[in-house]
């Protein structure tokens, strides 16, 4: 079995794999949901995962991640390559550093993600890094489950690779279906 099987039966195993009606960060609808939140509860499961997106990266000064989902996950992999790690947080609907949390310019940055859709999350902290002028190296993730290109312009590394399937609000065949939709994501109603 792959590390990709094994991360399939984990995330069932810890019910962090969910199947129904959700409503993700992106705004999109998906019949399937994964909350790493559920296997990332679990100290030494989230050290091996951590340790695993860490070994993809060498010259780094700085993990940086969007809370809430990717604080535990960057928290592991900054533990891994035993460097700094911050959050951002959302501001008025923006991710902004806080807490005293300060990047020096031309510090080598990773964003590390538990799940990327569309990259929207991650984008909006790659730019929080940018404004700061850190040089971002890589960006990291637990799972990819996107379906096309994304927009990161450096090596993008995950453990998982599961392209689910997403639809637009207007154009969702689990609304028409009325099945009661759920918006577990820490992202805010727009």
């Amino acid at each position: 079995m792959d590390y990709s099987e094994h991360l399939i039966l984990l995330f069932r195993e810890k019910g962090a794999y969910l199947e129904g009606h959700f409503q993700l960060s992106s705004g999109l609808h998906s019949p399937s949901y994964v909350q790493c939140a559920r296997v990332l509860q679990f100290p030494s499961l989230a050290a091996e995962l951590g340790q695993r997106l860490a070994s993809n990266f060498s010259d780094v000064d700085l993990i940086l991640s969007p809370a809430m989902g990717g604080i535990i996950i960057g928290h592991e992999v900054a533990r891994a390559l035993n460097v700094p790690f911050l959050f951002c947080e959302r501001v008025e609907k923006q991710f902004q550093l806080r807490r005293g949390f300060h990047i020096e310019p031309g510090r080598r940055v990773v964003v590390v993600e538990d799940v990327v859709t569309t990259g929207l999350s991650t984008g909006e902290t790659i730019a929080v890094a940018e404004q700061a002028s850190a040089k971002l190296v890589g960006v990291a993730a637990i799972v990819d489950r996107s379906t096309s290109a994304l927009p990161f312009s450096v090596p993008f590394h995950s453990l998982l690779r599961l392209p689910l399937a997403t639809y637009s609000p207007d154009a969702c065949p689990l609304c028409r279906q009325n099945i009661r939709l759920v918006k577990p994501g820490s992202r805010p109603k727009s």
